[in-house]
């Protein structure tokens, strides 16, 4: 058996500097951000990329952000990058910075927008799906910020952003209606049309 190789990893999480922390190569991000931040939010779902449970945003230069699935990403792709997980989305204290590395447990202040219309909705049923489904559709508003869209488009949009992801429960409707909510009962998301 080979000796076990790592390598240091340095990263933003959720506005907070992590690291530089040996990491093991090959170490998948959602183990690191189980194992070694504590951020267990983000599922481990199909272990192949298919489900999305495991998602997290990743922030580039120009103010935008993707979705990464952390079930198949290798911790080292995310060296030197911004990364957003489900416990980064609400509106949450200031956080004092750890001296080890690990990301500290952060108050929450307020819901995102999204996260309140996910409960209003009653959206999830057992949950499991829920922090892919919150970060898929944090990361279409964001976009719908900068690149508004007829509101005619509004459905067709939603599907195409949050279809990739899978609810074991089936319950699709209830976060598709949430999103519109927000969508439609938010300045700047949509133009005339």
């Amino acid at each position: 058996m080979s000796p076990l190789t790592t390598k240091p990893l340095q990263l933003t999480i959720n506005g907070q500097a992590v690291g530089p922390v040996d990491v093991p190569e090959g170490l998948p991000m959602i183990a690191f951000l189980h194992e070694y931040q504590n951020l267990t939010g983000s599922r481990l779902g199909c272990g192949i990329g298919e489900c999305r449970a495991c998602v997290v945003l990743v922030d580039d230069e120009a103010g935008g952000s993707k979705e990464m699935r952390t079930c198949i990403t290798g911790a080292h792709y995310f060296a030197g990058k911004r990364v957003r997980t489900i416990e980064g989305i609400a509106d949450a204290a200031q956080a004092a910075a750890d001296t080890s590395g690990a990301a500290q447990q952060r108050k929450v202040i307020a819901l995102a927008p999204v996260q309140q219309k996910y409960l209003e909705h009653f959206s999830f049923q057992c949950g499991y799906c829920t922090p892919g489904f919150v970060i898929g559709a944090t990361a279409l508003l964001e976009r719908l910020a900068k690149a508004p869209i007829a509101k005619s488009d509004v459905e067709k949009t939603i599907s195409e952003s949050l279809g990739t992801h899978l609810c074991r429960c089936t319950g699709y409707v209830r976060y598709f209606s949430a999103v519109k909510d927000v969508i439609l009962n938010t300045p700047g998301y949509t133009t005339k049309g």
